[in-house]
C-alpha cells in the first residue's frame, strides 16, 4: 500500500482534532475582544463632553483593577518571581497597549474626522503585520496578506459608503498623524505580546491593568485641575462600568490569549471586525440605516478575515521517513 494512501494512527488524528479545537477556541476569542471594543465605540459617541479622555482611562482602568483583584491575588501571587523577572517587559507592554493606547483613542477621537477615523483605523492589521516582520522575523503568508488586504477593501467601502471617490477628499493633519502614530502603538504591542512572562492570563492581564491605572493618574490630575471634570450622572456610570468590565478586563483578556495561540500576523485580521460590529450595533441600538454598501463591505472584511485566521496546518496528513512517521503536512 502507498504511504499516501495509509490511514493516520489515531494518535495522529487526536492531535489534529485537539488542534483544530484549539483554533476555534482562539477564533471565539478573537472575535469577542472586536465586539467589546465596538460597542465601546458606539458608547462614547454618547458620552461626549460627560467623561474627559484622561478621567475616563484612569476610571476604566481602576474599576477593572477592583472587579478583577479578587480572582487575580492568588495568580499573582503564584506568578509575582515570574512577573518580578521581566518586569521591564510588562511595564513596556502595559504602557504601549493600555495606558498610553487607550487613552490617545479618547483623545484624537476630538481631532480627526469621523471618516478618517474609519479609514485610518484600518491600518492597524497591516502594522501588525510589519511589525511582526521587522521585530522578529516573521515570515508573512500570502495568504495572510491577501486576507488584509480584502478586508481593508471592504472598510474603504463601508467609509466611503460605495463611492471611492470620497478618499479624494480625505486631508491628513495633526490628529490624523495621530492615529496613525497610536495604530503603531497597538501593533508593537500585539507583536511583542510574545515576549510576555510565561504566567496566568489573568495574572499579566491584572497587572497591566493596574499599571495603566497608574500611568492615567497624573493626566487625569491635570484635567480636573484645568477645569475639564466629570459629569456625575447616569450615562457617566454606564460609560465607566462598561469600559472596565467589556472593554478592559474581557476585551484585553480575549485578545491576549486569542493572540498567544495563534500569533499576532493571524491575530490581525479581527481588527476589520470592529467596523463591521460598529455598524451592526449602529443599526440595532442606535436606529441607523442599513445599506448595500454596509452589506458589501461586510462580506469583504469577514471573507478578509477567514482568508487571514487560516491556519497553516491543512486537513491531509502525510507520511514521512523510512518508519512512516505521521506529520501533519505542511
Amino acid at each position: 500500500m502507498s504511504s499516501q494512501t495509509l490511514p493516520p494512527p489515531a494518535a495522529a488524528t487526536d492531535a489534529i482534532a485537539t488542534q483544530r479545537s484549539g483554533w476555534t477556541i482562539a477564533y471565539l476569542l478573537l472575535a469577542i475582544a472586536p465586539l467589546c471594543w465596538a460597542g465601546n465605540h458606539v458608547l462614547g459617541r454618547a458620552v461626549v463632553g460627560h467623561v474627559p479622555p484622561g478621567g475616563l482611562s484612569m476610571l476604566r482602568w481602576l474599576v477593572a483593577a477592583l472587579v478583577l483583584t479578587p480572582f487575580a491575588l492568588s495568580h499573582v501571587r503564584r506568578d509575582w518571581p515570574a512577573l518580578v523577572e521581566k518586569s521591564g517587559t510588562v511595564i513596556f507592554l502595559s504602557l504601549v497597549g493600555a495606558g498610553v493606547f487607550s487613552t490617545m483613542q479618547f483623545v484624537v477621537a476630538r481631532w480627526t474626522p469621523a471618516l478618517n477615523m474609519s479609514v485610518l483605523n484600518s491600518v492597524a492589521p497591516v502594522m501588525i503585520l510589519l511589525a511582526s516582520r521587522v521585530l522578529f522575523g516573521d515570515r508573512l503568508r500570502w495568504l495572510q496578506l491577501l486576507g488584509v488586504t480584502i478586508s481593508l477593501g471592504g472598510l474603504m467601502v463601508i467609509a466611503t459608503q460605495g463611492d471611492l471617490v470620497r478618499l479624494a477628499s480625505l486631508s491628513f493633519e495633526t490628529g490624523d498623524l495621530a492615529v496613525i502614530a497610536n495604530m503603531l502603538l497597538w501593533a508593537i504591542y500585539c507583536a511583542c505580546l510574545r515576549l510576555r512572562p510565561n504566567v496566568h492570563w489573568i495574572s499579566f492581564t491584572y497587572v497591566l491593568i493596574v499599571i495603566s491605572c497608574i500611568v492615567n493618574m497624573p493626566y487625569a490630575a491635570f484635567e480636573h485641575w484645568t477645569g475639564t471634570t466629570l459629569q456625575a450622572n447616569g450615562l457617566t456610570v454606564v460609560a465607566v462600568l462598561y469600559s472596565a468590565v467589556c472593554t478592559s478586563v474581557l476585551a484585553y483578556a480575549c485578545w491576549n490569549r486569542g493572540v498567544e495561540m495563534i500569533g499576532a500576523p493571524r491575530a490581525s485580521a479581527f481588527l476589520h471586525l470592529i467596523p463591521l460590529y460598529g455598524a451592526l450595533l449602529a443599526t440595532t441600538i442606535l436606529g441607523e440605516s442599513l445599506h448595500g454598501f454596509h452589506v458589501a463591505g461586510f462580506l469583504l472584511i469577514l471573507s478578509g478575515v477567514w482568508l487571514a485566521a487560516r491556519p497553516q496546518t491543512p486537513s491531509a496528513l502525510r507520511v514521512t521517513g523510512p518508519v512512516r512517521e505521521w506529520k501533519p503536512a505542511g
